[in-house]
């Protein structure tokens, strides 16, 4: 079960992220976005992904998850 929804966030992670990257501060909006949007554990689960490597996400989202994550 953790593993597809972890594939799910990680995916909607990245589209996030795909949408928010031409603004220069496209780290901070993602995490702000995760932050608001989406529920603690959602944000527990992807947030430890990162801290084991965070394979799957693109430069951005992993830069947003590690901002969220030192919050």
């Amino acid at each position: 079960m953790a593993g597809s929804e972890l594939d799910r966030l990680v995916d909607m992670a990245n589209d996030i992220a795909l949408n928010l990257e031409a603004y220069p501060d496209a780290p901070a909006r993602v995490s702000d976005h995760l932050r608001r949007f989406w529920a603690p554990s959602m944000r527990e689960l992807i947030t430890a992904h990162v801290r084991a490597g965070g394979q799957g996400l693109s430069d951005t989202a992993l830069a947003a998850v590690k901002a969220l994550d030192e919050r």
